[in-house]
């Protein structure tokens, strides 16, 4: 049977988060999220001090392992804090939520490799500027996170790696959705070195971000989570030792990438329960002071139904993903149906309900008088990472 009792860890660690995005994260993210130039936003000195008070606390490392300089915590314990973090900043816990993808991958798959290790992933665990943050990058124009197509030898990724001596060069685009693109420390990139196994000719490669011939774009301008850096990443004749190849081509790629997004998108639905609650705390203390009609809003039915729909759906989306959690804790990754479901469900909620909370306060919930408007937008953007929902239901379905 499942213990719902949280242990002495978990009160503590979810505690540093609710004061630490209540005093820092959520001021933080409502004052940048209205910096017109999204470029302006990675400039400013506000943005890496937040960030590196999140690396300060531990944040960036919560699942790394201890061995490696890491807290060594389980995906239940992880998807509470980023539960929390979502709630008070959804843009700057979605930054951190792939910038140790480079360096769990390396400890992970490669711990043998020395050089990997001493070069990223333990200054990755002692950073406290948050400037060692780290980006994958999968989809392209014509490919897509979602990887369903993996036995079609026509789809591959067109970011190529061919072999020189002991090197790799890496010549190819990501596309501009790369979470953190424009300011990563190191990216790991799938990159094609077999053209004719299709997407399973993939290797997936560590590159500097200072490597000659790694350009990145201007950050996009999204509706929401504008303290997501998200861009386009170029890479040009990039020479790599061989040894950056953490993981070959063959037909072992599929379960690599699965288990990518197994875990990439738990992170996903906790952020979405985190806005869901922001929202619904916000409506719900709104709805007991706004009188109309001699009575507070909140004792008329329609307003009471709308609170108790979206209480229901953060209660309902949290145990979907505590039970996608607990597969991934006792057989790691976890289970890739429950956990894209997980997310599918939580996310659409998200979308849903937070829009019926900007009803909740009627013209003052498009006013950036309050903060309703911009959890809203925030919320659209989650259906869309780690794989857009539709792509994910169909990967999901064909499981059943």
């Amino acid at each position: 049977m499942v213990d719902f009792d949280q242990t002495d860890i978990q009160r503590q660690i979810i505690r540093t988060a609710q004061d630490f995005g209540k005093d820092v994260l959520r001021p933080a993210e409502i004052e940048l999220d209205r910096v017109a130039d999204p470029d302006e936003v990675f400039k400013r000195d506000l943005f890496w001090d937040v960030l590196g008070q999140a690396f300060q606390l531990g944040f960036h490392k919560m699942g790394l392992a201890e061995a490696v300089g890491g807290l060594g915590l389980d995906p239940s314990t992880t998807g509470m804090v980023w539960e929390e973090l979502g709630r008070c900043g959804a843009g700057f816990a979605a930054s951190m939520l792939p910038g140790a993808a480079v360096q769990q991958l390396i400890a992970l798959l490669a711990p043998q490799n020395k050089e990997l290790v001493d070069r990223y992933v333990l200054p990755y665990a002692q950073d406290t500027t948050g400037r060692k943050i780290s980006a994958w990058g999968s989809s392209e124009p014509n490919v897509g996170s979602d990887g369903s197509n993996y036995y079609d030898t026509n789809i591959r990724h067109h970011t190529s790696a061919v072999r020189k001596g002991d090197r790799y060069i890496i010549n190819g685009t990501k596309s501009n959705f790369v979470s953190n693109g424009g300011i990563a420390d190191v990216y790991l990139v799938f990159a094609c070195v077999d053209p004719s196994q299709g997407l399973r000719g993939s290797g997936a490669f560590v590159i500097p971000g200072d490597a000659k011939g790694v350009a990145r774009e201007k950050a996009i301008d999204k509706i929401g989570l504008r303290t997501l850096n998200q861009a386009a990443v170029f890479f040009e004749d990039v020479e790599i030792p061989e040894h950056y190849m953490i993981f070959p081509p063959g037909d072992d790629y599929p379960m690599l990438h699965n288990a990518i997004i197994t875990v990439g998108n738990l992170g996903v639905g906790y952020l979405a329960v985190g806005l869901m609650r922001a929202a619904y705390e916000e409506a719900l203390a709104y709805s007991k002071e706004r009188v109309q009609w001699g009575k507070p809003i909140f004792e008329h039915q329609m307003i009471t139904k709308k609170l108790f729909d979206v209480f229901t759906a953060i209660e309902a989306a949290r145990a979907f993903l505590w039970k996608a959690s607990w597969l991934a804790k006792t057989s790691f990754p976890g289970d890739l149906k429950m956990s894209l479901a997980a997310k599918i469900y939580a996310t659409e909620q998200a979308v849903r309900h937070t829009a019926e909370m900007v009803q909740v306060l009627g013209g003052y919930g498009i006013s950036k008088e309050y903060p309703l408007e911009k959890y809203a937008r925030d919320a659209n953007l989650l259906p869309i990472m780690d794989g857009t929902n539709q792509t994910l239901l169909i990967k999901a379905a064909a499981l059943l």
